[in-house]
């Protein structure tokens, strides 16, 4: 689909924050029909070295949108909705 925005998560098994952040990006993602991706930092060299200490990571379309904590309204904002 043209135009499909895509969220990407980067974070690690066992990562509470992460599973926290999956909740919010799960439920936006499904209300904006954005498309969803996660990225396991253990398994990739170049994102370990890039964000280790802020786990979890958000990109919007490639881009960091913000890390640690997902905030609804401005993931939501950010998706165009």
């Amino acid at each position: 689909m043209a135009g499909m925005r895509t969220v990407t998560l980067i974070g690690k098994p066992g990562c509470h924050l992460c599973d926290d952040a999956r909740v919010v990006i799960g439920k936006v993602a499904a209300e904006l029909g954005a498309a969803v991706e996660e990225r396991d930092i253990n398994q990739d060299e170049e994102l370990y070295r890039a964000y280790w200490e802020q786990i979890p990571v958000v990109l919007v379309d490639g881009e960091q949108h913000t890390f640690w904590r997902v905030d609804e309204a401005r993931l939501r904002r950010a998706l165009g909705g």
